[in-house]
């Protein structure tokens, strides 16, 4: 089997797959192939990047943008993330009590509620939603 990019008069551009060459060339002069988007059938090949194996001793590992994404996201996180304290499920009352002057001010990350969330940040609590969960020490290997 072979994929081409196609094009349609309209400047549509699709990929579709063919036995062969020949079996394209002539599914084209019939008429047989059409554009998906518009429907015309006034198609030709589009310019398409060669396809250029890895090598015998590499396997080809496409990567996924959003796993990428992730990582880079993971990775930020952590770095800022590095000094601050996990104070699990006591987030809330010692970045209270930290605002209040009552205990010294540190960095720290742990759980809150929407609700207490949002109350911290209605008396001016400085705070801040991480943008991934967190992983307890407690429960890192």
């Amino acid at each position: 089997m072979i994929v081409f990019d196609l094009r349609c008069a309209n400047d549509h551009v699709f990929e579709s797959w063919f036995g062969s060459s020949a079996s394209y060339a002539d599914q084209r002069d019939r008429g047989l192939i059409a554009c998906p988007i518009c429907g015309v059938c006034d198609v030709d090949k589009a310019v398409m990047a060669p396809a250029i194996g890895a090598k015998g001793n590499r396997a080809c590992q496409p990567i996924d943008p959003r796993k990428a994404m992730l990582a880079a996201l993971a990775k930020a996180q952590a770095k800022a993330l590095e000094g601050s304290e996990y104070v699990g499920p006591a987030f809330s009352d010692r970045a209270r009590a930290m605002h209040l002057g009552e205990s010294p001010t540190a960095p720290i990350h742990g759980q809150a509620s929407l609700e207490q969330a949002r109350a911290l940040v209605d008396e001016g609590v400085a705070i801040a939603p991480l943008p991934l969960p967190v992983v307890p020490p407690s429960a890192r290997n």
